[in-house]
């Protein structure tokens, strides 16, 4: 009879090991999951982020061309196609190149805005043109959220305005 009560004794201890693994992978794998889960969401937030940078930049991009082409220069349009115009839009001390910026003295201007220090920046294209007599003027500002083109985490947003 002794042997039989260490046999049955060694199967129990077998049990309580099996259930300390068992345990054990369950909570790794629940741990691997909360942290994947985790990261995606900072990749998520991250891209947002991202984004919206991109689309503020566009956002003050058109708007510098709207105030330009409605202010003017002289009672006109900034970016008249009969003279070239200066014109400055948000330059400060980190952003001389945002001033006496030439425009106009053709159908299509262009003109790039940097936001330093911030990595942010605009192109902003506007063209007047004449359709079925009427004068019309297109703008698209194409923000970016980093001005590197080299950069993989480069977000482009453009906002287009037509009147």
């Amino acid at each position: 009879m002794t042997n039989k009560l260490k046999t049955a004794k060694n199967k129990k201890r077998g049990i309580a090991l099996y259930v300390a693994v068992t345990v054990t992978g369950i909570l790794v794998l629940v741990s691997f999951a909360v942290i994947s889960l985790a990261i995606r969401q900072l990749s998520i937030s991250s891209s947002s982020r991202d984004s919206q940078a991109a689309f503020y930049a566009a956002d003050s991009g058109i708007e510098c061309a709207l105030y330009w082409d409605v202010k003017g220069v002289g009672g006109q349009s900034a970016f008249a196609t009969s003279t070239v115009n200066q014109i400055s839009c948000g330059d400060t001390t980190n952003n001389p190149g945002n001033s006496n910026i030439s425009v106009g003295g053709s159908m299509t201007s262009s003109f790039h805005l940097d936001f330093l220090p911030e990595p942010f920046c605009a192109d902003v294209s506007v063209t007047k043109d004449y359709v079925s007599g009427l004068p019309t003027t297109h703008i698209e500002s194409r923000g970016y959220n980093n001005c590197d083109p080299n950069n993989l985490r480069r977000v482009e947003r453009a906002i287009k305005a037509d009147y």
